[in-house]
């Protein structure tokens, strides 16, 4: 199953941003080997939120991600969800579903 982590930003998280980045992205990296984060980063224009993939069998490796990750600890993060995601399409789909 696939798991979609919202993060919605802080207005000031790009500024704030450089005193936490390495530590976030140790734990990021650190969830990819382990298998858990398929792909994570900040949307652009505005740099307003950020989406993580997470994969597992249930919502606790996202949840926990986030109540490590520095950026929510240290309010670069205003509030975050996980939503579960029903992938139908493609080489990584958790359940595919093709045509007849």
């Amino acid at each position: 199953m696939h798991y979609l982590l919202f993060y919605d930003l802080s207005p000031d998280y790009l500024e704030r941003r450089p005193a936490f980045r390495a530590e976030h992205l140790a734990l990021a990296w650190q969830a990819h080997e382990r298998g858990e984060l398929v792909l994570g980063g900040a949307l652009a224009d505005p740099a307003d939120c950020a989406v993580l993939l997470f994969q597992g069998d249930s919502p606790e490796p996202a949840e926990r991600f986030a109540k490590a990750d520095p950026y929510v600890r240290n309010g670069l993060v205003k509030s975050w969800r996980v939503r579960p995601w029903t992938t139908v399409v493609g080489e990584f789909a958790a359940t595919p579903v093709r045509p007849e």
